[in-house]
């Protein structure tokens, strides 16, 4: 038997290789043809739901104040964190359900935070931020139990949940909710001191 070179054995295996790797790539390059001839129609990725959108908070009011500060508008139920070291300024904007009674329009500073308690409608409630005592006390929080009408965590609590949680029809409630996303926002902005400037 006759010896081969190791040259012409790595010669014969490097075409035999080429020759392979041609033939597949050829069986290849017609393989979408002859299915799409065949009728198979390749998967199509499903479609998604669209987010539902929220629509954007109304922009801070003018004359809300300078500073550092928490923004309450009685009339538009929504409140607005301010910043003026950033841009934007406005650092987070939300609605809000009043309580029973509102706060006169003037600026308070925050005076007390309770981490979770009752609130005066007999809920729990959490990240309390209280500004006002004049009749009722007012300040802001979250209901932990968001009621029956209520499946998220972020969703602010309606009016009629909130009436209906009260424990006295006639109670002066001034507590103002939020989401509770929200109320962790409020919380984390708001120390004591802070400024809470409530406008019409």
């Amino acid at each position: 038997m006759a010896k081969l070179g190791a040259g012409l054995v790595v010669t014969g295996l490097t075409l035999g290789a080429m020759a392979t790797i041609g033939l597949l790539a050829f069986q290849a390059s017609g393989a979408q043809d002859r299915a799409l001839a065949a009728g198979y129609v390749p998967p199509v990725a499903p479609l998604t739901s669209p987010q539902p959108t929220v629509p954007p908070a109304p922009p801070l009011p003018a004359n809300s104040g300078t500073g550092l500060r928490v923004v309450y508008s009685l009339g538009a139920k929504q409140v607005w964190l301010v910043d003026p070291r950033k841009n934007p300024q406005v650092t987070a904007s939300f609605a809000v359900v009043p309580g029973s009674v509102s706060p006169p329009v003037g600026s308070y500073p925050v005076y007390s935070r309770t981490a979770a308690g009752t609130g005066t409608d007999g809920r729990k409630i959490e990240h309390v931020v209280r500004f006002s005592q004049q009749g009722a006390v007012f300040g802001f929080s979250a209901a932990i139990d968001q009621g029956a009408g209520s499946a998220s965590p972020g969703a602010v609590p309606s009016a009629s949940a909130s009436a209906a949680a009260s424990t006295d029809p006639n109670a002066k409630t001034g507590g103002i909710r939020s989401g509770r996303a929200d109320g962790q926002l409020l919380w984390d902005f708001a120390p004591t001191g802070t400024t809470v400037v409530v406008i019409p």
